[in-house]
């Protein structure tokens, strides 16, 4: 229901608009009160009559002149001629109060006033054909010319019938007399007669002004009339209450002009608002009625004389001629105007017609009760429908039903907004449609399918005659398209899992609609071990089919109650729910075939949809009971997770070659209270950890995790600090000779010392796993200590200690495109170190280096003088197979095989064995980790020419490190029961 509006500042506007209008009343109102009262004295009723009436006139053209100045427009002659016609009142009103009140005697019959009073007219003729809306055709001109002679010679038959006649013949003979009595009326009959045209064709600019305007020339015109008239003539004195007619129509035009203006000016301005339909009717019929009234009135004129037994005057019959004769003109002018219109309307129903119905919207129309009137030919192409069998039939019965709620609602609300306020609105629903596919039958192609379903709609509704007007589009491919580009935007392209933000909403419904005794959400955070080895070597597209490959096995893995999405990389996660019933729903291990078209290999459990290949429907079995304690949540999903690891670790088919790549999963479990992304980094953390571990593992969280993180985190910055303040130092531990204990070269071991003195080892701030020698601090730190030790051997060999270093470098560091200021061919000249002073250690292995590049570079240090040595023999990039493709000079034996050398026979002989390939192969050897005396002695007889560890010394400093350089080295054993002293 409708309720009153409430009261605003644009009712304040309303009130304070009525001040001015409240004034004017209680002016006019007070000069008709003494005017009525005879104003006490004759001499007061003289003043007030006559200069009272110029200053009221001079206001209105003063008014009219400022508004003339202010404004700007079309309009604004009209207000200076009626300012013009202002001021010729006014004038004439100062003159006749000359000639009263100054003078004191009598106005003469003829005197200046007359002609000023004459000149009022003219302007404000001119002025109301300004205001008047201009014809656009000459046919128009001409009816407008007609008209306003209609209505002034009608005016002028009853007139003159009425009074001018008599006041001719009042007057007398005289020409000059009688022209200036009936000039007075006649113009006043022209002013009437443009103030009654321009009332039905005023312009719609500053209507509120142009309205008072005409108001206030009415009023003036009409108390000119009854002055005109002998019987109030002849009792005619100035001061009556006929000044006050004259005096209100000329406050009236001074208060004209700024009606619109302060309207227009107000800060908060109504809306137009629209006449209605009862106002513009009529309006209509009286602009059509005016001709015939017009001949009525010269009819009454012409009856008056007939009935009173006067002669019929001359002018009466001239007068009605023309009147008669503009009629019928009139009235042709119409007629052709009607056949033109009608032609035109036609043309344009037609023109209407062709676009509804050629045109592809479906337009329909509605009755009030809803139903249809009408229904357009587009509904056949693309409803499927016929639209005469859908005419008679209701709208709401084409409507989706689960739509139909909602568009009645917006129906009903915007049948009831007013209809200025919303003209137009916009509903979206689905209509039923029915749609011709193929032949159900090959065989019978007379018979065509028909498939019922539903088309999305957007309808522009508009009201017609207390229905509504649908224009329909249909929008499926649009709406379709929308949804399409929502999956896009919420799942990973290649492999149509949902993505991390659509993991982490729906995460974060799992875990915000969890209530008490719930099962509990768990996380699992999956990260592929080895896959940027097979981006590497088997190249990025196959990286991608294996992706594709993993997801599709982690959907079968998973149950459908679950989600699987593709964080990005080689990462996925899934979304555990309700893990009580994992063990009775949850699919059967994945199946371990590699070959597609084995029985029961993954390829063979899918089927393609409309985004590429998805997991056939499967249906569970439940197991059997078995005897025993039930296992624990924990355990179910720890399940899940191995039977997941397992499936993901499966050999993969990839471009007719199979690939193997790892997975570590970790798994968090989503606490009461605890935010999406809070789980997502307890996963991540549990999954770092399995790589940590070994990688293949599964290992589920625990809050030391993030201890641990913090603590890593904590060191990285240490070290980013220390590494800025120089705290790391370099120390040299000697390589001994193991058959005399001469001192053949140093490695360089890289520590470092802390405020407190302690000293870390690369293997306690560099945690594995963490990419270390990737980091830029990491790379800065090696450079700096590469820098070290080749400077301090420089200093060495200028001591006359002429031994090499050894520094360890990794193959990624050996091919990293170093600056010229940075690469060992630089520090070595930079230093003036001989190239045979520096040996190179390859350690670690790499299966992203490629092997061609990897030997160019070492085959470059080698021609240059540098020494390359293989770090861990028989592990790594210290296999067999390097020493085929690899430029060699030392191999360095790895302490597995030197740990137990002794105890071990079966260690021994393949250490023997190792160590007569390098001789055969002319290489030296070193064995790394020679901790006791037996292991020199072991060593020694297999043939091992050096060694380095505890049995001889550990790391030294400069100073402690020249100390033994100067004595040359240490006393070795000749057999394993005598102790090999240390350093």
């Amino acid at each position: 229901m409708l309720t009153a509006p409430p009261t605003t500042a644009e009712d304040d506007g309303q009130a304070v608009g009525l001040l001015p209008q409240l004034l004017l009343a209680l002016v006019c109102a007070g000069y008709t009160t003494g005017a009525t009262l005879g104003w006490g004295r004759h001499e007061i009723a003289l003043v007030m009559g006559d200069f009272g009436l110029a200053a009221a006139a001079a206001a209105a053209s003063v008014s009219s002149l400022l508004y003339a100045r202010r404004a700007a427009g079309p309009h604004r002659p009209a207000w200076l001629l009626f300012s013009c016609s202002s001021a010729m009142t006014a004038l004439g009103n100062g003159i006749w109060g000359w000639y009263e009140v100054v003078l004191r005697r009598p106005v003469p019959q003829t005197s200046a006033a007359d002609f000023c009073f004459l000149m009022f007219a003219p302007p404000a003729i001119i002025g109301l054909l300004v205001l008047a809306k201009r014809p656009v055709t000459r046919a128009g001109w001409v009816c407008l010319a007609l008209d306003t002679w209609l209505i002034g010679g009608s005016l002028l038959t009853l007139s003159w019938s009425l009074a001018l006649a008599r006041t001719a013949t009042i007057d007398g003979p005289s020409t000059a007399r009688m022209a200036l009595s009936l000039a007075y009326p006649l113009l006043d009959i022209v002013l009437v007669s443009m103030v009654l045209a321009l009332h039905f064709r005023r312009a719609g600019v500053n209507r509120a002004a142009v309205n008072t305007a005409i108001a206030a020339l009415a009023l003036t015109v009409l108390c000119d009339a009854l002055f005109t008239s002998p019987l109030l003539r002849e009792h005619y004195r100035s001061g009556q209450v006929l000044d006050a007619g004259w005096f209100a129509g000329s406050l009236l035009l001074a208060y004209a002009p700024w009606v619109g203006a302060r309207m227009s000016a107000s800060p908060h301005p109504h809306p137009p608002r629209r006449a209605g339909a009862a106002t513009r009717k009529v309006a209509t019929s009286l602009t059509a009625l005016t001709p015939y009234l017009a001949a009525a009135v010269c009819t009454l004129g012409i009856l008056y004389n007939v009935i009173n037994g006067q002669k019929c005057d001359r002018v009466v019959l001239l007068t009605g001629c023309t009147v008669v004769m503009a009629l019928v003109v009139r009235q042709g002018i119409m007629l052709l105007d009607n056949i033109a219109l009608t032609q035109e309307l036609a043309q344009k129903e037609n023109h209407f017609r062709s676009l509804v119905q050629g045109s592809s919207d479906v337009i329909m129309i509605a009755a009030p009760t809803g139903v249809l009137r009408y229904v357009s030919p587009a509904a056949q192409g693309v409803y499927g429908r016929d639209p005469e069998e859908m005419v008679g039939t209701e709208l709401a019965a084409h409507i989706h039903p689960d739509d139909l709620g909602r568009v009645l609602h917006e129906v009903r609300r915007f049948l009831a907004a007013p209809p200025g306020d919303e003209p137009s609105t916009r509903i979206e629903c689905r209509i039923r449609a029915d749609r011709i596919e193929r032949p159900d039958r090959p065989d019978r192609p007379d018979r065509p399918g028909v498939r019922h379903g539903w088309l999305d709609i957007e309808s522009s509704v508009t009201r017609y005659q207390g229905g509504l007007i649908f224009n329909s589009r249909d929008i499926t491919e649009r709406v379709r398209l929308q949804a399409q580009l929502q999956h896009n935007a919420s799942h990973d392209p290649l492999t149509d899992l949902p993505n991390r933000a659509l993991f982490l909403e729906r995460l974060g419904r799992a875990v915000g609609g969890r209530r008490a005794g719930d099962a509990r959400t768990a996380v699992l955070y999956v990260d592929l071990d080895g896959f940027k080895a097979v981006n590497d070597t088997v190249g990025h597209q196959a990286g991608d089919d294996l992706l594709v490959q993993a997801a599709r096995r982690l959907r079968a893995t998973l149950r459908s109650s679950d989600v699987a999405a593709r964080l990005g990389g080689d990462e996925f996660a899934a979304l555990i729910s309700g893990p009580e019933g994992a063990t009775a729903a949850s699919p059967a291990p994945y199946p371990a075939h590699p070959h597609p078209g084995h029985p029961g290999h993954p390829a063979d459990r899918f089927v393609f949809g409309a985004h590429g290949p998805i997991p056939a429907p499967r249906t569970a079995t439940a197991d059997p009971p078995k005897p025993g304690p039930r296992p624990t949540v924990e355990e179910r999903i720890r399940d899940i997770a191995d039977r997941l690891r397992t499936a993901l670790s499966e050999p993969y088919r990839v471009d007719g070659i199979e690939v193997r790549v790892g997975a570590s999963i970790g798994i968090a479990f989503a606490e009461p209270g605890a935010a999406p992304g809070e789980v997502m980094r307890h996963a991540d953390l549990a999954m770092y950890r399995a790589k940590q571990s070994g990688k293949g593992r599964v290992e589920l969280y625990a809050p030391r995790l993030q201890a641990e993180a913090v603590r890593r985190t904590e060191l990285a910055g240490r070290v980013r600090t220390a590494l800025d303040n120089g705290d790391f130092t370099l120390l040299h531990q000697p390589v001994v000779e193991l058959s005399g204990g001469r001192i053949t070269g140093v490695e360089a071991r890289a520590r470092w010392r802390t405020p407190q003195g302690i000293l870390f080892t690369p293997a306690e701030f560099l945690y594995p796993g963490d990419g270390a020698e990737r980091d830029l601090e990491t790379a800065r730190l090696f450079d700096h200590l590469l820098d070290q030790a080749v400077e301090q051997a420089a200093l060495r060999y200028g001591a006359g200690h002429r031994v090499p270093v050894t520094v360890r470098l990794s193959a990624r560091r050996l091919l990293h495109r170093d600056p010229p200021a940075t690469g060992i061919e630089h520090l070595l000249a930079r230093h003036e170190l001989p190239p045979s002073g520096l040996v190179v250690e390859l350690a670690g292995d790499d299966p992203r280096i490629a092997p061609e590049e990897l030997e160019r570079r070492l085959t470059c240090l080698r021609r240059l003088g540098v020494r390359i040595a293989l770090g861990g023999f028989a592990a790594g990039y210290g296999s067999l197979g390097a020493l085929r493709t690899l430029p060699v000079d030392v191999i360095k034996l790895d302490r597995a095989f030197t740990d137990g050398v002794v105890e071990s026979t079966r260690l021994h002989k393949i250490t023997r064995g190792l160590l007569g390939i390098a001789a055969d192969l002319g290489i030296r050897t070193v064995a790394d980790g020679i901790d006791r005396p037996e292991q020199v002695q072991a060593l020694r007889e297999m043939g091992c020419a050096h060694g380095v560890g505890m049995a001889f010394s550990g790391p030294l400093d400069e100073h402690h490190l020249r100390g033994s350089l100067t004595r040359g080295g240490y006393p070795v054993c000749s057999n394993a029961e005598t102790p090999v002293p240390p350093a």
